[in-house]
């Protein structure tokens, strides 16, 4: 494998689901069993120095050739939830969305289009074999999308500074019947109150793929790499979950003045980021 930097592309955040081992058919529940006893577990940032290496070489490499036997493992009181990679899966689904971030001749340097191609034959003739499947982990660029926060309330918000040279960490954890419900009510309230639009479909496209899951499952947002550029006091007074439920309830009790001053908060904290964005 190529020599890959430890200084990581970072600015990616990550909507993840952490299944029981109850939720896994035979033999990949033993597979899990025994995956989540080892020392040796690869951490996030090797997730994303795999996929990287994979970009080096030439003609690269966009989808790995084999699907990650590797995941994320949680203990949740005394049991233990595991999120899969599927890094391959997740490869394809990216690539097929790249068309839309990216110039087309940027696009055709990074990867070209008979690299594109070939991937996307094979994920049609892997998709023939597996309709039905799904990833553990949603992957958005310079943002975290505002329908994301709808799953999560403030009191579950951890933030750590880091020190040295380990990085500071927001992330949010809920359980799953506790995300379907806030995805319901506040489906409800939207669609009473708005017009049908991107927040609506988004929470709608949300909601349909948590209910993929085992309902003792545990949901994450993670900001990862997003850390990176953001101020550490912009970082810290971070609150867009607590934003996006006050607009929400605001909207629920008739107050639009509250809930537009709550959507002003979100939209001057994330259009910072975007600045960052279009200055790199």
């Amino acid at each position: 494998m190529p020599k890959v930097s430890s200084v990581i592309v970072p600015y990616a955040t990550y909507l993840r689901v952490y299944e029981p081992l109850a939720a896994f058919p035979e033999p990949e529940r033993g597979h899990w069993s025994r995956y989540a006893r080892r020392p040796d577990r690869p951490s996030y940032q090797d997730e994303l120095r795999r996929a990287l290496a994979d970009l080096l070489p030439t003609p690269p490499v966009p989808v790995p050739v084999q699907e990650s036997s590797d995941a994320f493992v949680l203990e949740v009181d005394g049991v233990v939830c595991v999120c899969p990679w599927r890094t391959r899966l997740r490869g394809w689904q990216a690539l097929q969305e790249l068309p839309d971030e990216l110039p087309k001749t940027v696009l055709d340097a990074m990867l070209p289009p008979v690299v594109r191609r070939q991937a996307t034959m094979d994920y049609e003739r892997w998709l023939v074999r597996n309709p039905d499947s799904r990833p553990w982990i949603r992957t958005a660029t310079w943002q975290v999308p505002l329908n994301w926060f709808v799953l999560v309330s403030d009191e579950e918000r951890r933030y750590e500074k880091g020190t040295g040279e380990i990085p500071p960490m927001l992330r949010y954890r809920t359980p799953m019947v506790q995300a379907r419900r806030r995805v319901a009510r506040a489906l409800r309230t939207l669609k009473d109150t708005i017009e049908e639009g991107p927040l609506i479909d988004g929470l709608v496209d949300v909601g349909r793929w948590l209910e993929e899951f085992h309902p003792r499952s545990v949901v994450e947002l993670d900001y990862g790499g997003l850390v990176h550029a953001l101020p550490a006091g912009d970082l810290e007074d971070d609150h867009s979950a607590a934003d996006v439920a006050a607009g929400i309830e605001a909207l629920r009790q008739g107050d639009g003045a509250s809930a537009g001053e709550a959507y002003g908060r979100l939209v001057e904290r994330w259009r910072a980021v975007r600045d960052r964005r279009s200055a790199n």
